[in-house]
């Protein structure tokens, strides 16, 4: 950085920490894209987001640098902070549309009622039918705790590995690399496995309570 770069990539609270450091300089910043802005801001990082931005935007001026706000879904609140660091003729892009089927439609979903004590055998009958002992299962629960319990079930027939946030990114790397090896065929996770990987051949996703 000190060097000069084209282009910087960081979590809002590290960029914070080299700015008050004084070792990043923003103010000729052209171009800031924000990526996931709703869970960004959903997860309470909009006041140092908003930080960083008032380095690099001055009110009413011409020369505000170009902003791209990427989020998968758009509350009202997305908007509201667009509106300050956008211009007033700013677009948007939806890439969905009106279409009423927006899930794949090579996606089969089932919704299956069971009691909360009886889940853990519910998923592994599941798992059995639907990915069998060859095919591969990502099962996404709430909590860290959750998904160690659910990978530790005798329930669960085949070889199991958890994936969350208490987990090493060294240890975490190796777990993903077991999996698309096929060392183990069920990967018990919380969302941090949601966004952003890349497994193919993965015959069923099981979600062990509904999305909140």
């Amino acid at each position: 950085m000190r060097s000069g770069i084209d282009v910087l990539v960081g979590t809002p609270g590290r960029i914070k920490d080299h700015l008050q450091s004084g070792k990043l300089d923003l103010t000729k910043v052209k171009h800031v894209v924000l990526d996931e802005v709703d869970q960004m801001l959903d997860m309470g990082f909009a006041e140092q987001v908003e930080d960083i931005l008032r380095v690099a935007y001055k009110k009413d001026s011409e020369d505000n640098p170009q902003t791209l706000l990427f989020s998968a879904t758009c509350p009202h609140w997305v908007y509201d902070v667009a509106k300050k660091y956008m211009k007033s003729k700013y677009e948007q892009i939806d890439l969905i549309g009106k279409k009423t089927q927006k899930a794949a439609t090579t996606v089969e979903h089932l919704a299956i009622k069971c009691h909360w004590s009886q889940r853990a055998a519910v998923i592994g009958d599941v798992i059995q039918v639907y990915s069998g002992s060859h095919g591969r299962t990502i099962v996404f629960c709430e909590t860290k705790k959750e998904a160690n319990e659910l990978a530790l079930n005798a329930s669960i027939k085949q070889d199991c590995q958890s994936l969350h946030g208490d987990i090493p990114q060294k240890q975490r790397e190796i777990t993903l690399k077991g999996f698309r090896n096929g060392a183990f065929k069920v990967l018990v996770a919380t969302n941090v496995a949601a966004r952003g990987l890349d497994i193919p051949e993965v015959d069923l996703v099981v979600q062990s309570s509904p999305p909140k």
